[in-house]
C-alpha cells in the first residue's frame, strides 16, 4: 500500500474488546480517517455489556464508496478482537473470506474460526512501549497494514486529532509499531507461499 489509495471495496468491521481497552475510540479513529481523509462513506455504531470498564463492548463500522442505507453490520468482512469474551461473542458472524485480526496474548481463536487469522501482541508492544492503553493504537496500525480497509496517511492524520494533546508523538510512534509488524507479517507470509509453490512446481 502506497499510503494514499484504498482498495474499491465495501468494508463491515467489528472491533471488540472489553471497556478501557479504548475499543470505542479505535473505532472513531477508523471512521474519522474513511470520512475525511479518504472521503468515504461511514457509519459508526457502538455497544457496551451490562458493566462499562471490564464488560464487553464493540465498535461497528461500515466503509463504503457508495451510500450506506443499512448502517449496521451483519456479516464482518473484518473481526477485530482485543479479548477472548468479544471473539467469542462475534466469531459466528464471520464470512468464510473474512479477516479476522486477534491480540494474540488476549484471544485464543479455534481452527474452526473462518477467515484468515492474522494475531499480532498488540497489549505486549503496548507495554514495551511503556503504556499498556496504547495497545488499541498498536492495533489500528496492524489493521491499516493488513486490511487496506482506509489509507495510511489517513489513519495517521486521525490518530494524530483523536488523542490527547501532548501524546501524539507517542501514539504515532505505537501506530507505527503495529503498522509494521503487519508489513512483516504479510512479508513473511509471501515469502512462505513463494517457498511452497516453488517447491510444487
Amino acid at each position: 500500500m502506497d499510503g494514499t489509495t484504498t482498495e474499491k471495496l465495501k468494508k463491515e468491521i467489528i472491533i471488540t474488546g472489553l471497556g478501557g481497552q479504548g475499543i470505542v475510540l479505535a473505532g472513531q479513529v477508523l471512521g474519522t480517517a474513511a470520512c475525511l481523509t479518504d472521503h468515504r462513506e461511514s457509519t459508526f455504531t457502538q455497544s457496551y455489556g451490562p458493566e462499562s470498564r471490564g464488560g464487553s463492548c464493540s465498535a461497528q463500522l461500515i466503509i463504503s464508496d457508495k451510500p450506506i442505507h443499512y448502517p449496521y453490520v451483519r456479516n464482518p468482512d473484518i473481526l477485530v478482537c482485543m479479548s477472548q469474551m468479544g471473539y467469542e461473542k462475534y466469531r459466528h458472524l464471520l464470512k468464510d473470506d473474512a479477516i479476522l485480526i486477534i491480540d494474540q496474548d488476549m484471544v485464543r481463536s479455534t481452527d474452526n474460526a473462518g477467515g484468515d487469522v492474522f494475531p499480532i501482541p498488540a497489549t505486549r508492544i503496548a507495554e514495551e512501549l511503556g503504556r499498556k492503553m496504547m495497545a488499541n493504537i498498536v492495533m489500528l496500525g496492524f489493521v491499516t497494514s493488513i486490511t487496506c480497509a482506509v489509507s495510511l496517511n489517513g489513519m495517521l492524520a486521525s490518530v494524530a486529532d483523536s488523542v490527547p494533546k501532548g501524546t501524539e508523538e507517542v501514539n504515532i510512534a505505537a501506530f507505527n509499531k503495529g503498522y509494521d509488524f503487519g508489513q512483516a507479517l504479510l512479508k513473511a507470509r509471501q515469502k512462505k507461499a513463494a517457498a511452497k509453490k516453488g517447491a510444487g512446481s
